[in-house]
């Protein structure tokens, strides 16, 4: 019998409760400040209905990775003001309705698709919040550029007016061992670390390691992650 509204609503406040507690735990357990550590609820494949509910208790910030699926929920939700993450791979057909909807993009990986969503972003709206995705290990399903070419990216993306770029984003290979997840993780915050320093006479500086899903969250925030991407354990399984 599927559930009535009010339960799935509490449900959700329940689940947040527990994964905002679990992300507390584990960045107490590595030595950081629970307030460092950014819950990114990952909404794709669920409804208006259920974002609303996150958001009654206290939820921001979502990610969406398809964009058909995504609009008319952003639209739905306009009058919660939440932020919205798109965490899909970028295509050419969609950088204008990605820039011109979405708050962040978690994904960028080529100059052209800066270029894009640079040019495509509304003049009235406040610069797009960007991370470099990068590809830590050669699979052919993910995005992401090769680290060695991470530096001339992000050179280019500063110097676009409506576009900031704010940190590093990865999706390594999955894997239960935590030995060999903090292992890409801690890649990642040694390429920021060194991207950082430069970027320094440029006057930038990234804050943002986008990083840690539902079966790696704590390696990610071992290595210093200040997003984790959480869906199924918020949301429940997709439909």
């Amino acid at each position: 019998m599927p559930l009535n509204p009010e339960h799935r609503s509490g449900l959700i406040t329940q689940c947040l409760s527990t994964v905002r507690e679990r992300l507390s735990e584990a960045a107490i357990r590595y030595a950081r400040e629970p307030a460092t550590v950014r819950l990114l609820a990952v909404s794709k494949q669920h409804s208006a209905e259920l974002i609303a509910a996150a958001a009654q208790a206290g939820q921001r910030d979502f990610g969406e990775s398809y964009l058909q699926e995504a609009l008319p929920k952003i639209q739905a939700c306009k009058p919660l003001g939440l932020t919205w993450h798109f965490i899909g791979q970028v295509q050419g057909n969609k950088t204008r309705a990605i820039a011109e909807h979405f708050d962040w993009v978690h994904t960028v990986d080529r100059d052209r698709s800066a270029q894009r969503l640079n040019d495509q972003r509304p003049d009235p709206a406040n610069p797009l919040q960007v991370c470099i995705q990068v590809k830590l290990a050669p699979e052919e399903t993910k995005g992401g550029v090769d680290p060695a070419q991470v530096l001339p990216l992000a050179q280019l993306i500063i110097t676009l007016p409506r576009l900031t770029l704010r940190g590093l984003m990865c999706i390594p290979p999955p894997s239960q061992l935590p030995e060999h997840q903090r292992r890409y993780f801690a890649q990642l915050a040694t390429l920021q670390k060194q991207l950082n320093h430069q970027l320094a006479p440029s006057g930038v500086h990234l804050d943002t390691l986008s990083m840690g899903m539902s079966g790696d969250y704590e390696a990610a925030i071992a290595e210093g992650s200040t997003m984790v991407r959480i869906g199924t354990a918020i949301f429940g399984e997709r439909r």
